[in-house]
């Protein structure tokens, strides 16, 4: 039986402002599916939306107020994201499902047809991260992987307070704590991992893993099983 893994890539991996560094992670991504593709695994990878995502809902917060309409311009932006990936492993001849899934019941189907399945948002007022979590769940993969531009969980926001702390492994229940517990993110906006979604990788018994996404070696590691550098979190 194949062994399947679901990750969710962070939308600002896809934009780093260099365009070497950008051309490169790209490189090292197409290498990446290749390998785990050429291995047998089955891979779903739920990009979200990034810069684009919040540049287009900062276009129009002054004119458009309704969380669920904002919501929908950020699922567009993920699609687009996906679509970007989608093409680009087609291109060099992977398996990849040609079309992307708008349900996560697509995306499961589409897994079992194909050996890499790459898809963006769902429903407004679930991130990319629930996506995926949920995806893992009915798709029985081992772990959900969440790549994104920070390296752990830490125990507050680094980019507010010094002190913060870089955590390795913790429960889902502690990470709950951190991110603020069951609530709906605000469109365009981010954390390390969405208060949603940990609450359905409780509900799911799905463990998480956080790691930075633009080392792909990281990446590779958590695939594979052995220790990498980021953060564990066990149900």
């Amino acid at each position: 039986m194949s062994i399947t893994h679901v990750v969710a890539l962070g939308g600002s991996l896809l934009r780093p402002e260099e365009a070497a560094s950008r051309s490169m992670w790209m490189g090292q991504l197409r290498q990446l599916m290749v390998h785990l593709e050429g291995n047998g695994r089955r891979i779903g990878l739920v990009v979200g939306g990034g810069h684009p995502a919040r540049e287009a809902i900062e276009l129009v917060k002054d004119s458009v107020s309704d969380l669920t309409r904002l919501d929908r311009i950020g699922i567009a932006a993920t699609r687009l994201n996906a679509t970007l990936i989608q093409q680009m492993l087609l291109e060099i001849g992977c398996d990849v499902s040609p079309s992307i899934p708008e349900t996560i019941e697509d995306a499961r189907s589409m897994l079992e047809q194909h050996h890499i399945v790459v898809m963006g948002g769902t429903v407004p007022g679930h991130t990319t991260d629930t996506v995926a979590v949920k995806l893992a769940a009915v798709a029985h993969a081992r772990h959900c992987i969440i790549a994104t531009n920070v390296s752990h969980v830490y125990t507050k926001d680094p980019r507010k307070h010094d002190d913060a702390e870089a955590l390795t492994e913790i429960t889902l229940q502690e990470l709950s704590d951190i991110v603020g517990g069951n609530v709906r993110m605000k469109p365009g906006s981010s954390a390390v991992v969405g208060p949603v979604a940990v609450q359905v990788a409780i509900d799911s018994g799905v463990n998480l893993a956080v790691l930075d996404g633009r080392d792909i070696r990281r990446l590779d590691d958590a695939l594979e099983g052995n220790l990498f550098e980021g953060t564990i979190i066990r149900a």
